[in-house]
C-alpha cells in the first residue's frame, strides 16, 4: 500500500457535528396521513344520526301524541273538576314529562297540552262527564 498523500485531504473518522447556525442538509419528508383527518368522521357520525333520527321519528311522534294528551287530559281535570290553578296541575305530570306544557282556555273551558314541534292536543270540560280528549285536528 501506498502512503497517503499529503496533498488530498484525509476524511477523519469521526466528523464534527453541524453548529447550531448550519441548516441541515435535508429536511425529512412528511408521512401521509391515513385517516384524512376528523372531517371523515364527522360526516359518518352525522350520517348515522341522521338515519337514526329518520328510523325513530315516527316513535318521537307517537309518544309526543300521547305525552300532550295525557297532559292536556290531567290538566282539565285538575283545573276544572278539581278547581285548581293551571300551573300547580303540571305538579301531577309523570316524570319525563318536563317537555310538555298546558295552555288554558277558560272561555271554552279546555286545556291544552303541548309537545313542542310534535304534537298538540286538546281536552274539554264535559260537565258531569268530567272532560273529553277531543279528536286530534
Amino acid at each position: 500500500m501506498y502512503p497517503p498523500d499529503p496533498a488530498t485531504p484525509q476524511e477523519s473518522p469521526n466528523p464534527a457535528p453541524p453548529t447550531s447556525d448550519a441548516a441541515p442538509a435535508f429536511a425529512p419528508a412528511r408521512r401521509p396521513r391515513k385517516s384524512g383527518g376528523c372531517l371523515p368522521w364527522v360526516l359518518i357520525i352525522a350520517v348515522m344520526l341522521t338515519s337514526y333520527g329518520i328510523w325513530k321519528f315516527p316513535s318521537f311522534k307517537a309518544q309526543a301524541e300521547l305525552g300532550a294528551s295525557y297532559a292536556a287530559r290531567v290538566g282539565c281535570s285538575c283545573r276544572y273538576v278539581q278547581g285548581r290553578d293551571i300551573n300547580s296541575c303540571e305538579a301531577d305530570f309523570e316524570p319525563g314529562m318536563e317537555l310538555i306544557s298546558l295552555t288554558d282556555d277558560p272561555d271554552t273551558k279546555s286545556v291544552i297540552g303541548r309537545a313542542p314541534l310534535l304534537a298538540s292536543r286538546t281536552a274539554r270540560y264535559a260537565g258531569t262527564s268530567g272532560c273529553v280528549l277531543l279528536p286530534a285536528e
